[in-house]
């Protein structure tokens, strides 16, 4: 096996300084640009090669979740004023607002091929929607609380939702059908992410575990602790090889309720390595919660965003 399947580590490269707290992070497709957003309602376009900043947006009320399209055209955000918003990436126009939640929009997420968006909110609901004209496709209900985080499997087939239920729903991807529901975490599922291969379900939560499931026929495969109170975001790496995991690291103030209260040193972005669970590495720069964790697709970066009004960018090697 070589030396690169076994080891990974991560090198600090840029910090960006954002104006708030709560700060989500996402890659465009091609790894040239980093979306970042705020709860107090900023988008900003970072070049990833530089970190000069391109562009600000803004989304009334607060962000509380980023996503490009697949295909580089579009960014949804969504937002606390239960509004999806969908933003045209090469000038930043606003095209459309899609309504229909009856609370904070927690979560969106793409669909492989651009032509959908599933958002997940305070309202314990999900909802399809087309990307072409907004046209709200399906609502998904099952949940007894809010839907913390969505994602679609990389073959477009399969949704997964992680909730403040402490399940795990898997969904069809074409009419919302309920496939099977993951029972495991001991609190609310707060991130989740399908490895690119589309073999494996990662899931974080506020019982401070990572855990890892079979999507074929829902197995949980690891549960990963250690050093952490809560997990509020992970991410696999574009090879499937790598994951890492963002939260709130032992003994620091705060809740995911009131982050702005957070506090103490964070230490909390953590690299497992899939095939054993082994800890890779500790990423202990951030003073806060850290609340997003995204690989860029190329391979070659990892994005950190904190409570502590940055976010980070990390090179593979």
């Amino acid at each position: 096996m070589s030396v690169r399947s076994l080891f990974l580590a991560l090198s600090l490269v840029r910090t960006l300084v954002l104006p708030d707290t709560q700060v989500q992070v996402a890659f465009s497709p091609d790894a040239q640009m980093l979306a970042t957003s705020c709860a107090e309602g900023t988008l900003k376009f970072w070049r990833v090669a530089d970190g000069a900043l391109l562009r600000t947006l803004r989304h009334p009320d607060g962000v509380s979740s980023i996503d490009f399209s697949p295909d580089g055209q579009w960014l949804a955000s969504g937002g606390y004023d239960h509004t999806v918003r969908l933003w045209r990436v090469r000038d930043g126009a606003l095209v459309r607002t899609l309504r229909a939640h009856g609370g904070t929009v927690w979560s969106v997420a793409f669909s492989p091929d651009s032509q959908r968006i599933v958002s997940g909110g305070e309202d314990k609901t999900l909802r399809l929607w087309r990307v072409a004209d907004g046209a709200l496709l399906k609502t998904l209900i099952g949940h007894t609380l809010n839907v913390w985080h969505v994602a679609f499997s990389p073959d477009g087939r399969l949704v997964a939702s992680g909730s403040f239920d402490h399940s795990i729903r898997i969904w069809r991807g074409d009419n919302g059908a309920l496939v099977r529901v993951l029972n495991g975490h001991k609190q609310a599922v707060v991130g989740i992410a399908f490895s690119p291969n589309g073999q494996w379900l990662a899931s974080g939560g506020d019982d401070a575990t990572v855990r890892v499931w079979r999507v074929s026929d829902g197995a949980q495969l690891r549960v990963l602790t250690g050093g952490t109170d809560h997990v509020y975001s992970v991410a696999f790496s574009q090879d499937s090889r790598w994951l890492a995991s963002a939260g709130r690291g032992q003994g620091a103030v705060g809740t995911l309720w009131k982050q702005v209260f957070g506090g103490g040193k964070g230490k909390t972005v953590r690299l497992w390595r899939v095939r054993d669970g082994a800890l890779q590495q500790v990423l202990e720069e951030h003073d806060d919660d850290v609340m997003s964790v995204a690989f860029s697709p190329d391979g070659r970066w990892l994005a950190t965003g904190s409570l502590d009004h940055t976010a980070k960018l990390w090179r593979l090697q």
